[in-house]
């Protein structure tokens, strides 16, 4: 019961999607802990009681909302002592390493799909929709680290004598391995596009998210300038901290900087200041845990995207030593718009998180059609490490997120993505037959991207 009363008061303390909950959602979480309290008097074992705190979870309905339960009877491995650490390669010191099997793919069941040849990390093919040539290329999750032989060719490069790894090293080979795995993802493009393909069709079935490296990838997929989600924050010492850290440091960086240079970034300082000085300001989460919308706005929120202060690629900043600061994706190396063409987007329920985004992004821009069925609903997940709270009495570990990314509508991406063509995928379906069931909607979803393609194209012409 205590450790109920816990969950209230921190999800009361920094739930990002709150108010979501109570007005979008529609569930009041009075009402759900109360219905957990009457069960848990009720309980009789362990077993009956951990099931009122996972009923909660599916009753709030949040991917990134999860109770984490501490393995019983099982002893943990003392540390790894530093020596051992340090020894360990480098490229599995960064998390590289061989992905579990894909199961979900689902644009490779298609009747008629055929591999493309030559050596990736991403899976491709082609298909013939009527009289056009698409080119597939599968994403299973938005992780670099799926593709190891990046990194090993990335330390290859570093240290081609095989000398040790160092910290500098280590600094230089996480940005190199995740640009070379970048590198790969756009040669894959532009093998599809020798290839024949005048479509391109991204499969995210089953991808249940990743890092923000996928506001990278986005930008390789299309010539149109992406405009990322505005964030939201909880109001917490986490996210005061995080925000004065950032004000802070483009007022570093416009030390010394040309006077246009400098303005520019105390303006972005300014934003992260203003940004800072709402999450400071608490919103009483009372009305919204009786299922009503409170006076104040439950997040705080600003001049700031998921890729910081600037929201769309500027070619102007690349190269400036503070590029990375207003514009994260800058700190990785990536060529925009290596795809021109129209573009379709495959999701399902198992789509999640980062995968959202993606979607999310492109489709709020116009710049693909999304296909499939409604994805899972996560949303933005933890930043900075998360807030992960131990619950005192069972020991479960409690994450929940503590920002939010807002639709181009203004709504919370955790609702969800609403595909452009509905494909009725079923759970139990296998990939042959979800296959099928897209190629059966493929041509619409084609028949739009082209021509979204085309009025994008006669924009830039200046042809309106």
């Amino acid at each position: 019961m205590a450790d109920l009363e816990q969950v209230r008061e921190e999800m009361a303390s920094h739930y990002a999607n709150l108010q979501w909950l109570a007005t979008e959602r529609e569930v009041q979480p009075d009402a759900i802990f109360a219905v957990g309290r009457q069960r848990l008097e009720g309980a009789r074992s362990e077993a009956e009681a951990r099931a009122v705190f996972e009923q909660l979870e599916r009753s709030v309905g949040d991917r990134h909302v999860k109770i984490v339960w501490p393995r019983i009877g099982v002893v943990m491995p003392a540390p790894v002592a530093s020596a051992t650490a340090a020894a360990a390669p480098p490229c599995v010191t960064l998390g590289y390493g061989e992905p579990a099997p894909d199961s979900r793919a689902t644009a490779s069941g298609m009747p008629g799909y055929r591999a493309l040849s030559g050596a990736s990390g991403f899976s491709a093919g082609l298909i013939e929709v009527g009289d056009r040539t698409v080119g597939v290329v599968r994403i299973p999750q938005f992780t670099p680290q799926l593709h190891p032989a990046a990194c090993a060719a990335a330390l290859v490069e570093l240290r081609p004598g095989g000398e040790p790894c160092d910290d500098a090293c280590m600094d230089q080979l996480r940005t190199l391995a995740v640009d070379r795995v970048t590198e790969d993802f756009s040669d894959r493009l532009r093998a599809l596009r020798t290839a024949g393909a005048s479509t391109l069709l991204i499969d995210l079935a089953g991808n249940g998210g990743g890092t923000e490296w996928v506001e990278v990838l986005a930008r390789t997929v299309t010539p149109v300038s992406l405009r990322s989600a505005r964030l939201g924050f909880v109001r917490h010492p986490h996210w005061i901290e995080a925000l004065a850290d950032s004000e802070q440091r483009l007022r570093e960086a416009a030390v010394g900087q040309p006077p246009e240079d400098r303005a520019r970034l105390e303006r972005y300082a300014a934003a992260y200041a203003a940004a800072r000085v709402q999450a400071e300001q608490p919103c009483d989460p009372a009305e919204l845990f009786a299922g009503r919308a409170p006076d104040c706005e439950w997040l705080g929120g600003g001049d700031i995207y998921m890729t910081g202060p600037e929201a769309a690629y500027d070619p102007e900043i690349v190269g400036k030593p503070w590029a990375s600061d207003v514009f994260e994706p800058l700190s990785y190396a990536f060529e925009p718009g290596v795809w021109t063409g129209p573009l379709v987007v495959v999701v399902d329920n198992g789509t999640a998180s980062a995968a959202e985004e993606f979607a999310a992004l492109l489709q709020d821009n116009d710049a693909a059609i999304v296909v499939g069925a409604p994805t899972a609903g996560a949303g933005c997940g933890y930043t900075r490490g998360g807030l992960d709270v131990v619950l005192r009495h069972s020991g479960a570990t409690l994450r929940l997120p503590d920002c939010a990314r807002y639709r181009a509508d203004g709504s919370n991406e955790v609702s969800g993505i609403d595909p452009d063509v509905l494909i009725g995928f079923r759970a139990n379906d296998g990939p042959t037959r979800r296959g099928r069931r897209l190629a059966a909607g493929l041509q619409r979803a084609i028949e739009q991207a082209e021509r979204q393609a085309s009025a994008h194209q006669e924009d830039r012409s200046g042809g309106k």
